[in-house]
């Protein structure tokens, strides 16, 4: 009596990407990416005044726009620095020496006090200042949308 036994024949080896795992790795990055975009402002939050014809202001989004935000309790704020009014002249001028457009955007809250505003202008104006952009948000319609021209803009 023989007894035969029969190699079991191996499967060659896959030579296939399996993509499925990259795909989960990238969705999941887009939705974390998605959710965190949002919450990268720049500057302090301040609840703008609202207009209903605001003037397109884009270079306040770029990353090296200068942005001073009026809080409404009356802080300043250069960025997202606290500082006195008093003190931005100096530190504006270092931050405009070498720039062509010597714009700074002014992010004030809708309850500030005028008084806090003009001081800032008027300190903005001391350190070399050309234009001031103030900035506001469109006024939105009964359905909850904003109306045309739906970015940050200025006055």
């Amino acid at each position: 009596m023989k007894i035969e036994f029969k190699k079991a024949r191996e499967t060659p080896p896959v030579a296939d990407i399996n993509v499925t795992p990259m795909v989960d790795v990238m969705l999941v990055l887009l939705i974390i990416f998605m959710v965190i975009t949002p919450m990268l402002q720049h500057g302090v939050q301040v609840d703008m005044v609202k207009t209903k014809n605001p003037i397109a202001m884009q270079d306040a989004d770029k990353s090296d726009a200068v942005l001073v935000a009026v809080t409404r309790n009356g802080d300043v704020f250069l960025g997202t620095t606290k500082m006195a009014a008093d003190d931005l002249p100096g530190r504006v001028r270092d931050m405009l020496a070498n720039r062509i457009n010597k714009m700074v955007f002014i992010r004030s809250d809708a309850r500030a006090r005028y008084e806090k505003v003009v001081d800032v202008v008027d300190n903005l104006r001391a350190a070399g200042v050309d234009q001031v952009g103030l900035l506001t948000e469109q006024v939105k319609d009964q359905k909850g949308q904003q109306q045309k021209g739906a970015t940050p803009s200025a006055e």
